[in-house]
């Protein structure tokens, strides 16, 4: 039996973008409703087990896309559940920097400016930091942009094996500093800082992701929440989307509204358009994907074990732009959450588990981030049934290389002489953007400064397919900031 809602805004997706958006509309007098196509992830005690989060892929729920390249499938890295990839995301909630902002010079191309400075962008960071409980301590990052007000609480210190690392790094003359991130230490806080934090459900609702901390607070101010209800198609008429076709449970439902908002990421919000035949006027629509150039690197000493709990308080930007020894931007290096054997089994099967238990319980982990740049090439295909094929070739690769290099010479430095790294591929694109660019000109680019689209006047992407370039941190808090400033500019809501 086929069921029809009606309400004033329909937000589909309820990741950092849907629901970021959603809090800050919880007041506008309109009747707003989000739509996700997963459920709410189950709260049990295998959220904290290291065999099922990652051996047996527990809460990894999505269908397989298509390699363009080789027409092989895979599991892609994202999670349908209410809040989206932040159930499971490393909580690291950095800003980008001022010049990410403006056109940026790399070895194998430009990334171009955005429409919105940083400048502009700046309160809105403020405001994110606030709801999304941003613990920070202004003044370590070489690279660190301006800001009107501080942290809302000060920074996590480092447990002693990654204060002694820290220690090292400076030493040599490098800068490390302590990540913003985003879990529940303020007095009285839920965060236990277990080694449990990174890639996992958080059982303790610890984690700053956006069902804990925007949609719940939207919900009891009146939001409305559709789960199990995958989008199949927008559905328009006279250059306005009058409703959303959704398959609910297996049964169809049509949600009806004056205004929509999409928000599935990058990939699936691209999808979603172009199965509705909708705002690609310019012939960008799902082009320029991005998911940055990124690297797993564990640094072993077999004479010392790491007893640290929670790792994820160590930065490093020294080469994220061009200085006096690079002369292109080389990019970010951060700390892991704590690499655990069954992990480590995980991603190298012939690894007998006593070698990766050794492993794990000997080294220091950390992620390294090269800006992948925006090509068109680069794109994504969405067919009538739902299948998704991605077109990624990688590029400015040699500067990922540079920065392993120097990353690998400083580590041994630090007295870690076994290093062992591993590059992400095509699966790894938890940090997806650029497939739905934000621009002032409406043939080169998908939607305006607000982002809303060019071809359609009730129709909006707000998420991190409008991002004209990918950076080299972590989208989660931009992707928030650019929600509170698009819900700011009232056009939504009038």
């Amino acid at each position: 039996m086929s069921t029809t809602i009606d309400c004033d805004i329909a937000i589909i997706g309820s990741g950092m973008g849907g629901s970021t958006l959603a809090w800050a509309l919880r007041q506008s007098g309109a009747r707003v409703v989000i739509v996700e196509r997963g459920g709410h992830l189950p709260r049990e005690p295998e959220n904290w087990s290291p065999s099922e989060v990652f051996a047996e892929s527990r809460y990894k729920n999505a269908e397989s896309w298509e390699d363009g390249s080789t027409g092989e499938p895979f599991k892609p890295g994202v999670h349908y559940y209410v809040g989206g990839n932040t159930k499971v995301f490393g909580a690291c909630l950095p800003r980008f920097r001022e010049e990410d902002f403006g056109e940026l010079r790399h070895q194998d191309g430009v990334a171009p400016a955005w429409p919105v400075s940083y400048a502009e962008m700046e309160p809105y960071y403020v405001a994110a930091e606030r709801l999304f409980g941003v613990h920070g301590t202004p003044g370590g990052d070489p690279t660190e942009p301006w800001r009107s007000a501080d942290y809302p609480y000060p920074a996590l210190e480092h447990e002693p094996p990654i204060a002694a690392f820290a220690a090292s790094l400076a030493a040599q003359g490098l800068q490390p500093f302590l990540m913003p991130m985003g879990v529940d230490r303020r007095e009285g806080g839920a965060c236990i800082q277990c080694r449990t934090c990174d890639g996992y459900p958080c059982k303790v609702d610890a984690k700053s992701d956006a069902e804990v901390r925007a949609l719940r607070p939207a919900l009891a101010e009146g939001v409305g929440l559709i789960t199990g209800a995958y989008a199949v198609r927008l559905i328009s008429e006279r250059g306005r989307v009058r409703e959303v076709e959704l398959v609910r449970d297996g049964e169809p439902t049509t949600l009806r509204a004056e205004r929509f908002v999409v928000s599935c990421g990058a990939v699936n919000s691209a999808a979603l358009l172009m199965r509705s035949g909708l705002a690609n006027s310019s012939d960008l629509l799902g082009r320029n994907y991005m998911v940055h150039n990124s690297t797993f690197f564990m640094a072993v000493d077999p004479r010392k074990r790491n007893t640290v709990s929670f790792q994820k308080t160590l930065g490093l930007n020294d080469w994220y732009l061009a200085g006096e020894d690079t002369d292109v931007p080389l990019g970010n290096v951060q700390m892991l959450g704590k690499l655990q054997g069954p992990m480590l089994k995980a991603a190298r099967r012939w690894l007998p588990m006593p070698a990766a238990k050794y492993l794990g319980a000997h080294s220091v982990d950390l992620y390294l981030t090269t800006e992948d740049l925006p090509e068109r090439s680069n794109h994504i295909v969405a067919d009538s049934n739902g299948g998704i094929r991605v077109h990624w070739r990688p590029n400015n690769l040699e500067p990922h290389r540079e920065l392993k290099r120097r990353l690998t010479r400083a580590v041994r430095k630090a007295g870690f002489p076994l290093v062992f790294t591993d590059r992400m591929d095509i699966s790894t694109n938890s940090h997806q953007c650029g497939t739905a660019v934000m621009g002032e000109d409406p043939a080169a680019s998908v939607l305006d400064v607000g982002c809303r689209t060019h071809d359609v006047e009730n129709l909006w992407v707000v998420d991190s397919a409008c991002f004209p370039s990918s950076t080299a941190l972590n989208p989660a808090l931009t992707i928030a900031a650019n929600a509170l400033r698009v819900a700011d500019r009232g056009e939504i809501t009038s």
